[in-house]
């Protein structure tokens, strides 16, 4: 199936979550956020959020700075 990271087409297995989908993406889990049709999901809720065909996944990554 084929959801979006970033507004980018990915493919993914039907089934796969967001923890997996970001883990055979080479996406680090540190210090970032992930909302998944623009509803954010806590990173304690990676594993259990299935994804449907089209979904737009967006990460957001912490940067330091001034």
């Amino acid at each position: 199936m084929e959801v979006f990271i970033n507004h980018s087409p990915v493919e993914c297995k039907a089934g796969t979550s967001v923890a997996s989908l970001l883990s055979e993406a080479g996406i680090g889990t540190e210090g970032i956020a992930v909302a998944v049709d623009n509803k954010v999901v806590p990173k304690s809720g990676w594993e259990a959020k299935i994804l449907e065909e089209g979904a737009k996944v967006t990460v957001i990554r912490a940067v330091c700075g001034g």
